[in-house]
């Protein structure tokens, strides 16, 4: 016996805007079924001592640390520039004043 009726399969149907014909009703209702008793099935073996994990294997961090390395002063970074301007890169301007 089918747990979800036609009405119900039908009432899903017109909230989610979906056009369904009598047979696809008959066939939702029975996938619908199915789907609930997987669920049901989930909710029976989760225990309340198993504790809840967001990953099923350890995940470990793969980053690298932070570490403070020398870089470039200004002027060694502008030196290579085509243009610079006010210790800045100057490049073409793309916007017009309006925007």
């Amino acid at each position: 016996m089918s747990k979800i009726s036609r009405d119900e399969v039908a009432h899903l149907a017109g909230l989610a805007r979906l056009a369904v014909t009598e047979a696809e009703l008959d066939t939702f209702a029975g996938q619908l079924d199915v789907i609930l008793e997987s669920v049901a099935r989930v909710g029976e073996v989760a225990a309340d001592d198993i504790p809840p994990t967001s990953h099923a294997v350890p995940v470990t961090n793969v980053f690298r640390d932070d570490e403070v390395r020398p870089g470039l002063s200004r002027e060694q970074a502008l030196s290579g520039a085509p243009a610079a301007e006010e210790d800045r890169f100057r490049v073409p301007r793309i916007l017009s004043e309006e925007a």
